[in-house]
Parts: C-alpha cells; sequence; structure tokens
C-alpha cells in the first residue's frame, strides 16, 4: 500500500503539490481561526443553580431548598448525576450533563424544571441559575486604583457603572464584583422600646417596605392635554426611614426613631480583598462564556476599558492584576520558536552530512505543513491552542525531523546507489 502511494505520488507530482499547497492555505486559515487560550477546559458539563436564603443555618437549608432541588432536578434528560451543597444562607445545584450535550439546551431544560419546583420552596428563596461559564472561565481580574476614595464610593461605581458595561463585550458571560462595601440603610431596633410600644420585628419591616414604594394613579385630560398621575415614595434617605410611622398610640404616632437608630453603612462582609499587602481594593472578575476564543475576549475587555475609564471619577483607573493574555501569548510564541529552531537545526544537519539544499528544503517544507494540518484537525475536533495542545505540537515536532532526516537521507542513499554517481537530481 505504501509503495502504491508512493509511486503514485512520484508519477503525479503537481497534483501533490497542489494538494499540499491546499492543505497548507487551510491549515493557515485554521491557525486564524483556531480559538487560543492558555489553560484546556476539562471541566464537566455542568449547570449550576444558585439560591439565597441569608439568615438560615445549613440544615434548614439542606432541608428546605437543597433538598427539594436535587430530588426534582435529577429526572432530567441526559443528566449524568446532581450533587448539592448546603452553607449558611446559600444553596448551590450543580447539575452535571453528558459531554455532548449542548451547554445552552442543558441551562433551557433546567429553567423549565425550576418553573415548576418553584412553589414548593419558601416564599423568599428564589432559585438563579449560574453564568454560562467554565470554571477556567476567570480570564481577567481588574481592581479600582482610586487613592482617597471612601470604598463604598468605589463598590458603587463598579456595580453600577464599570460592571454594565463590561458585561456588553461580546463573549463576557459575567463580571463579578469584589471588596470595598456595598451601602444600604441599616436599622438597630431596641427591644425594650418595642415591648413598651407593643411592636414586633414584623410590624417594623411591613411598615418600611410599605412606605419605601411608588403608586399610580389615572390619566386625566386638561386642555387637550393629558397627564399621568402618580406617588413619588421611594426612601432617599436616612431621614426619611426615620419619619416613617408604625402604629398609633393614644392618637400619636410611633415612628421607626422611636424604636430604632437608623443609619447608612456597609453590608456585612465574610471576608476582605487585600491586594499586595497594601490594603483592601474594590474591583471585578471578568468572566467568559462557554466555548469563546478567551484571547478575542480579553482583547475586547481591554479596549471596553479605555472606553469605560473616560466616565470614571477624577483620579481614578483600572489595575489589571490578572491578565491570561499574556500566558497565551507566551505560549503561541513558544510553539513559533520551535518550529523555527527545528526547521533551522534539521536543515543544518542534511547539509552538512549529505551536502544537498534541496534534500534540507523538503525538511523546511515538510515541517509547517505539518503543523498547519494538525491545526486543521484541532478546529475539526473544537480544540483550542492551549498549553497542552501546543506542547503536543512541539514535542510531535521533534518526531517529524528525526522522521524527515531519517527518510531523505535513505532516499538519498538509494538513488545514489541506483543512478552510481550520476546527476540524479537533474
Amino acid at each position: 500500500m505504501i509503495e502504491k502511494l508512493i509511486s503514485f505520488s512520484l508519477r503525479n507530482r503537481v497534483m501533490v503539490l497542489l494538494i499540499a499547497a491546499s492543505l497548507f492555505g487551510w491549515g493557515v486559515y485554521s491557525v486564524q481561526t483556531n480559538k487560543v487560550d492558555a489553560i484546556p477546559d476539562l471541566s464537566e458539563n455542568q449547570v449550576i443553580v444558585f439560591t439565597e436564603w441569608m439568615g438560615r443555618s445549613p440544615q434548614l437549608v439542606e432541608d428546605q431548598i437543597t433538598y427539594p432541588l436535587v430530588t426534582n432536578l435529577q429526572g432530567l434528560p441526559e443528566v449524568k448525576y446532581v450533587r448539592g451543597t448546603s452553607m449558611f444562607g446559600m444553596s448551590f445545584i450543580y447539575i452535571i450533563f453528558e459531554d455532548e450535550t449542548d451547554v445552552y439546551w442543558a441551562r433551557t431544560r433546567v429553567l423549565e424544571r425550576l418553573n415548576s419546583v418553584g412553589n414548593m420552596l419558601p416564599e423568599d428563596a428564589t432559585p438563579t441559575l449560574g453564568p454560562d461559564g467554565t470554571g477556567v472561565g476567570h480570564i481577567l481580574w481588574y481592581t479600582l486604583d482610586a487613592p482617597g476614595m471612601d470604598l463604598g464610593e468605589q463598590r458603587a461605581v463598579q456595580d453600577w457603572y464599570v460592571k454594565f458595561a463590561l458585561q456588553n463585550v461580546e463573549g463576557v458571560s459575567e463580571v463579578a464584583s469584589f471588596g470595598g462595601f456595598q451601602k444600604q440603610y441599616q436599622l438597630t431596633l431596641d427591644p425594650n422600646k418595642l415591648t413598651y410600644y407593643n411592636l414586633s420585628v414584623p410590624q417594623v419591616i411591613q411598615a418600611v417596605r410599605a412606605n419605601n414604594n411608588e403608586a399610580g394613579g389615572r390619566k386625566f385630560e386638561l386642555s387637550d392635554i393629558g397627564y399621568i398621575i402618580k406617588t413619588t415614595g421611594y426612601l432617599e434617605s436616612a431621614e426619611e426611614i426615620e419619619n416613617i410611622p408604625i402604629t398609633t398610640s393614644n392618637t400619636i404616632p410611633v415612628r421607626v426613631r422611636d424604636v430604632a437608630s437608623v443609619q447608612m453603612t456597609g453590608e456585612s462582609r465574610l471576608g476582605i480583598f487585600d491586594l499586595n499587602g497594601e490594603g483592601e481594593a474594590v474591583g471585578g472578575i471578568v468572566v467568559m462564556r462557554y466555548g469563546e476564543n478567551a484571547e478575542e475576549v480579553i482583547a475586547n475587555v481591554k479596549v471596553k476599558m479605555k472606553e469605560v475609564a473616560k466616565g470614571l471619577p477624577e483620579g481614578m483607573k483600572f489595575n489589571i492584576v490578572y491578565d491570561r493574555s499574556g500566558l497565551i501569548n507566551e505560549s503561541i510564541d513558544s510553539i513559533k520558536g520551535t518550529l523555527i529552531e527545528e526547521m533551522i537545526v534539521a536543515s543544518l544537519v542534511v547539509l552538512l552530512f549529505l551536502f544537498h539544499w534541496r534534500s534540507a528544503l523538503v525538511i523546511m517544507i515538510q515541517l509547517p505543513l505539518s503543523v498547519a494540518i494538525g491545526f486543521i484537525l484541532l478546529n475539526a475536533f473544537g480544540i483550542s491552542s492551549n498549553i497542552m495542545s501546543l506542547t503536543g505540537i512541539a514535542l510531535s515536532i521533534g518526531v517529524i525531523v528525526d522522521d524527515a532526516i531519517v527518510m531523505v537521507e535513505n532516499a538519498y542513499r538509494h538513488l545514489a546507489d541506483a543512478t552510481k554517481g550520476k546527476p540524479w537530481e537533474d
């Protein structure tokens, strides 16, 4: 079979060259379109369901949320198994699908099932789907460098401006905020005063909720002009919360300030984010969407950052603390350097031992052609250019070089013996 293939190739040199040129062109196109990343995605095909029920113990979360969700999500098609984790105030469900399952089809089926099991959960517990990213989707970390600015203000800029802008970048699944303080109004109730006025905690909560609302009225026309009536009732300051009436005692209203103190503060935190031991920082983590090109997404995020920076408060700027594109570029440069070095070394070896430039040219053509065909197969199987795949190509180059030297030297010796010193190369 091999002899027939070699004979056919020798008799049809033009066809072989055209096929090789076509494969090389296809390979160059595959190199340009192949998804580039530094870390291979070996994570399972999973969908995460997150439920927050703050203030509850892990055992209560397990009984009321995790167990009902796990038992109802097990019957989905193409599901391998379902894992559940309960912790203080939070529940995580991991639905593992078969490897061939489309991740967005899986998310749709999970969402359909969640719509039917929502009535089994507590009223204030709403399960939500996690981002459509993978375990290696954290492609860029950044902080906001704003000397002298309050951490709460920095977090507000991150949550209400930077986060929304970066989430619009194509290929970004989520921008997770970290650090700083999330501002909130906090009521500290005095139990003695509640007892004195014969009030309960739910009454205070209901009063605050009822007074933090807007109501709409009807539309009426006056002089051929239509007017829409509405009431503005959103709370805008701590003083407004203090003046909210809860009940009436002897025709005198009992207000929030009579039973509690109101202040602007930060939400309770379980930890802090410290940058290089220099103090707390505020920033975000850019999570890439499943199946995207990491190098392209990082480049688009950096371009968007330049636009967002124009609207930041004076003195605030981005500080990138983790950028995977550096590792990606190093991996690509490594494979390029290996290919060039081995082409040069192999050609020099052939020239030194055979003194035949055409044999060296065969090796120099064979190496980039083999690598180009390798990228065609990477695209065909949906494999990205990462450390593992590029390392495999680098190792295979050595095998190709050894094979090329042996085969070229063997062909050269047989042709020389067959022609007995005649100029066979012409």
